[in-house]
């Protein structure tokens, strides 16, 4: 086959989905979004321990259901993250990897970044992950991605009244106290202690945090 005539390389498709692009390192951690090669390493990830006490109010609703169950909703709405982002609204959610090995879930979500350039986050780890700093430092690392690289202004997060670990992440990155409120999550009407950081507040982590994939197709995906 002559050089003409050669069929051309497809692009990548994060060039053709801009968040799929996105890296963050920080230590030993990687951040980046699930692609669909990572769903059955994810899909194994959430049949395992997550919280000591299965039965405490902290544990998500999602969790609660049978494992594949649990898995099937998980996919279906990883699935649903990633088509539905828009400047609108936005969710990225991003497996988190200790040297090499999946070990959680770190997602920052958004709406109408552009005009509130506010950010809000979840995260878990599973259970044999807890106690190595691994909460702290990947919360840092996608706060310095909402701060430095995307250009947000404060980023919020809660956790149900009494979990001393999650507040105790909360605290360790700079987190202020900023009221309780009645949980919107569906299946749950737990209060919940919220918490508010600002770029000034926020405790950078001891590490370099690394960025990759920030371009301005991603940017005017986010509206950012």
């Amino acid at each position: 086959m002559s050089e003409q005539t050669r069929a051309e390389p497809f692009p990548a498709l994060s060039a053709l989905y801009p968040s799929l692009g996105l890296v963050v390192r920080a230590g030993d951690l990687t951040l980046r979004p699930l692609s669909d090669e990572d769903l059955p390493e994810y899909a194994a990830l959430i049949r395992r321990p997550i919280f000591e006490d299965p039965t405490s109010p902290q544990v998500f609703p999602w969790y609660r259901a049978e494992p594949e169950t649990r898995v099937r909703e998980a996919l279906r709405f990883q699935w649903t993250l990633r088509s539905g982002i828009s400047p609108e609204r936005w969710t990225l959610a991003f497996g988190v990897w200790a040297g090499g090995r999946l070990i959680g879930a770190q997602d920052v979500s958004a709406q109408r970044f552009a005009e509130r350039r506010t950010v809000t986050s979840g995260s878990w780890l599973t259970l044999d992950a807890h106690g190595n700093g691994y909460g702290r430092l990947m919360r840092q690392a996608m706060l310095v991605l909402a701060f430095d690289h995307l250009g947000a202004l404060r980023a919020e997060s809660a956790a149900v009244v009494g979990n001393a670990p999650s507040y105790g992440v909360s605290r360790a990155c700079g987190y202020i106290d900023n009221g309780t409120e009645i949980s919107t999550i569906p299946g749950s009407s737990e209060e919940q202690q919220r918490f508010l950081v600002t770029p000034e507040l926020l405790r950078r982590p001891d590490v370099p945090v690394e960025v990759e994939g920030v371009t301005p197709a991603l940017r005017e995906m986010l509206g950012a």
